[in-house]
């Protein structure tokens, strides 16, 4: 490729040029020590030869785009957080591109990456990054976070540790009293917040909480939880997610186990078919599509300011929905 008019010139063309992806040209010119020396040499080299200049904290992106990343596209919990955001981008005048992580940290730090040099601000959901990481990524590019709190980063949280234990509460006030916490990822930090809630309350009320190894948050993953908890021998189980909790009852239906007569089942985000599955599905319900409107907004006034905050956060309450997968306990 000959030399271009470097107000032209993007990262794509020098990802064309190095035959590589513009992930791997964003870390080789911002952060290199990720990237294989040669490589970053090259890339460089090619960099300058075209005239590309790497976006930097004074050096914005105006390209009426704003990235949206959820840990997987295909999770219904994430439909109403893209509609959210798309409605309120729009009446802003933005574009909006989806990126799935995948679940996956390193995928979202190529994401990241890839937005930084693409997008004028990044609104990041359930992400699977330290706070460290979020914190650095923040001081030198807009960014909102869903359902995470690191330092000085603008962030929605949906508080369904709250909702958690109004399912606590619930399943009690039922005669259950040996409960079980059916863990999704170890690197999702709502899965810790939702475990140390229903441990707290079960322990106020004096109930047993344990906590299962941790499952994929997938549908496919509820036949292992669901035999997981039968060799515990919980009496009701509380769920990460309602993919897993509907995989869980499709598999107790397999073996013969009445739901919610011999165990019952609580899940988590009241997903789109949590009402219409079989026993439709007792869960905590969360205003997901409010959370991607107000992490836009968000992310709106930092772009309008020039990076600076006024806004740190905002909490959105979450309750519990009762429906038939639980029930009272019942003595052997």
């Amino acid at each position: 490729m000959s030399e271009k008019d470097p107000r032209r010139v993007t990262i794509r063309d020098v990802a064309a040029e190095a035959g590589v992806a513009m992930s791997t040209v964003s870390r080789a010119l911002t952060t290199p020590g990720r990237v294989n020396a040669d490589t970053q040499r090259r890339i460089a080299e090619i960099a300058h030869r075209l005239g590309y200049v790497a976006r930097t904290a004074d050096k914005a992106v105006h390209s009426g785009t704003v990235a949206v990343l959820v840990a997987d596209v295909t999770n219904p919990f994430y439909f109403g957080l893209i509609r959210g955001a798309q409605r309120q981008l729009k009446a802003a005048g933005f574009t909006q591109l989806l990126m799935d992580t995948e679940e996956d940290p390193e995928a979202e730090r190529d994401a990241l990456a890839t937005a930084a040099n693409l997008c004028e601000g990044i609104v990041v959901s359930a992400s699977r990054l330290s706070d460290r990481e979020l914190t650095a990524f923040a001081a030198t590019h807009p960014l909102v976070t869903i359902n995470r709190t690191p330092r000085r980063v603008p962030h929605v949280l949906l508080d369904t540790p709250s909702g958690v234990s109004q399912a606590v509460e619930h399943l009690v006030s039922l005669g259950h009293r040996r409960l079980l916490y059916v863990s999704g990822p170890t690197s999702s930090w709502t899965n810790v917040q939702r475990w140390r809630a229903m441990k707290a309350t079960a322990t106020r009320l004096g109930a047993t909480a344990d906590c299962s190894t941790p499952f994929s948050p997938t549908m496919s993953s509820g036949a292992a939880a669901a035999d997981a908890a039968l060799n515990r021998r919980a009496s009701a189980c509380i769920v990460f997610n309602d993919l897993i909790a509907i995989g869980m009852t499709m598999r107790f239906r397999e073996r013969g186990v009445h739901v919610p007569g011999d165990i019952s089942i609580v899940g988590c985000d009241d997903i789109l078919g949590a009402d219409f599955c079989v026993p439709a599905l007792t869960t905590v319900n969360a205003p997901i599509e409010q959370a991607g409107r107000l992490a836009v907004s968000l992310l709106q006034d930092i772009l309008v300011r020039g990076g600076r905050v006024d806004r740190t956060g905002t909490v959105l309450p979450t309750h519990l929905v009762i429906r038939a997968s639980t029930g009272p306990h019942r003595s052997p």
